[in-house]
Parts: C-alpha cells; sequence; structure tokens
C-alpha cells in the first residue's frame, strides 16, 4: 500500500526554485503531486524534475465554489489534496491555507519546509534561506521570521 500523496500549489515551487532549494521537497517527501493548474503556473518559471507529477483531478472544482480568494492552483491543490486524501498541502496564501485547515487537511508552507529541512538535517543554517526568500520578494511577517528561527534553534538577533 503506498503512503498518501503530498500535494502542492505553486507558491511553495516557485520560492524554493528561487532560492535553489527545491530538492528539499523531494528529499523530505519523495514524490510531490500537483493539479493542472499549478503546473500552468510553474512551468514559466520552473522546469518540473520527475519527482513532481501532473496529477489531474477526477472531479475539478472551481475556484468560485471552494472560495472567491483562491486562485485556480490554490483550489485545485486543495481539490487534490481532498480528492488523493494527501498526508500533506503545500499552500502558502492565508486563504487557502484556512480553507484547507477548515476542511481537515495538513498544511505546510514554504517555511515550514525549510525548518523541516533544517530539523532533518537537510540544511546546516535557516536564516540564509529565510533572507534569500524575502531577496526574492516572499512576504513574511518580521514576527513569524523570528519564530521560525526560534523554532530552528537558531539566533534570532539581526546582525
Amino acid at each position: 500500500m503506498t503512503s498518501a500523496p503530498v500535494v502542492s500549489n505553486a507558491s511553495p515551487l516557485i520560492a524554493l526554485e528561487q532560492i535553489g532549494q527545491l530538492q528539499l521537497l523531494e528529499q523530505l517527501f519523495g514524490i510531490v503531486r500537483v493539479p493542472p493548474a499549478v503546473v500552468s503556473e510553474v512551468t514559466p518559471s520552473v522546469s518540473l524534475p520527475t519527482w513532481i507529477r501532473e496529477h489531474a483531478l477526477a472531479q475539478p472544482v472551481g475556484p468560485r465554489i471552494l472560495g472567491a480568494s483562491l486562485g485556480p492552483g490554490e483550489s485545485e491543490a486543495i481539490s487534490l489534496a481532498l480528492e488523493t486524501e494527501a498526508r500533506l498541502v503545500l499552500l502558502d496564501e492565508r486563504p487557502a491555507r484556512r480553507l484547507a485547515q477548515a476542511l481537515h487537511l495538513p498544511v505546510m508552507g514554504t517555511l515550514g519546509v525549510l525548518l523541516a529541512a533544517k530539523r532533518r538535517r537537510l540544511l546546516t543554517a535557516l536564516r540564509p534561506c529565510l533572507d534569500a526568500l524575502l531577496q526574492h520578494d516572499f512576504r513574511v511577517a518580521s514576527s513569524l521570521y523570528e519564530n521560525v528561527l526560534r523554532a530552528a534553534g537558531e539566533d534570532t538577533e539581526i546582525d
């Protein structure tokens, strides 16, 4: 019996690719499934490796059904996670995360992926990755930045 899949939205894939850490997803989760809308969103900027696999929805659910504030990739990622009984769905945007949590889906964002990688010793330090994300206009509240560093056991003092 295969384990439940991990499903991702576009944001974590793009963010991790921008900082050269996309491979962390494979190291942490193996195969990552993405719905067609996510493939459309990421392929202009990310060349998908073979371990990121497109997975069509059996019953596509439009963004209007799940929530007007969600984009097509987020809607399809949540739909795919529900359909496949995913063990985890990777989402960064707050409205999508809230909806997924309300639907009892386990959620992790890009910062959670980096923290998990640090805890598994796939990264030696988290701060350089967080700073690189910020340089790519990834939005992180300063309190969240500090909390993630603290959770990683890194000094939260800004140099």
